[in-house]
């Protein structure tokens, strides 16, 4: 489960603070797990059974009460439901008598997660967003100098595809090749090198 809480205060550096101490509080009496941050929060448990599901739901709604009666209220239009697991019930789940939409795949803090578990299709939208900035560096800088074509890249176009990989990292091979085309056609970008083999281009460019 995962929602947004309406919160909204003055102050820089204090007010991410006495945000995280307003809601210290929000697990307690809260039988499933729950992940907060700043102001997302998720709340998980294995389901074997109609008692758990049970459980959760009356998790949820301890979650609402304890909204209500500090007046934060979740906004229930983003919270979502994610069933994973190939046997997995599928339980149905509602805060504030409005039953959660059931997604497959949702993102979070900026990488997307498949009920499945698999990355490719984080890895897909990756791919597509920085081709895109690599057809912009392709299409404005006429002047190709290696050594600033590849702060160029690094400044702009790698970190799209590294960030947060440590949690998403690609186990498939096919997720690996189709992110490594990104680097091959950077460094087709330069007529000197286009004769060379590829590994030999990445040798060049110090990639």
């Amino acid at each position: 489960m995962g929602g947004r809480v309406e919160w909204h205060t003055a102050g820089i550096g204090l007010g991410p603070l006495l945000f995280l101490i307003f809601i210290n509080d929000l697990e307690d009496d809260i039988m499933s797990m729950i992940l907060k941050f700043a102001d997302d929060t998720k709340i998980f448990r294995k389901v074997t059974s109609a008692t758990d599901a049970v459980q959760l739901q009356q998790d949820l709604n301890r979650l609402c009460d304890w909204a209500e009666k500090w007046q934060m209220e979740f906004n229930v239009a983003k919270c979502k439901t994610m069933h994973i697991g190939s046997w997995n019930t599928e339980y149905k789940f509602s805060m504030k008598g409005r039953q959660l939409d059931v997604v497959t795949t949702e993102k979070d803090l900026g990488v997307l997660m498949s009920s499945n578990l698999k990355v490719a299709e984080h890895c897909q939208e990756a791919y597509c967003k920085v081709n895109r900035m690599l057809g912009l560096l392709k299409r404005t800088v006429k002047y190709r100098n290696p050594v600033m074509m590849v702060r160029l890249y690094k400044s702009l176009v790698r970190p799209h595809l590294e960030y947060s990989s440590p949690v998403w990292n690609s186990h498939y091979r096919k997720d690996e090749l189709l992110l490594e085309r990104v680097q091959h056609r950077f460094t087709l970008l330069f007529d000197d090198l286009k004769a060379l083999e590829y590994n030999e281009r990445l040798a060049k460019l110090k990639l």
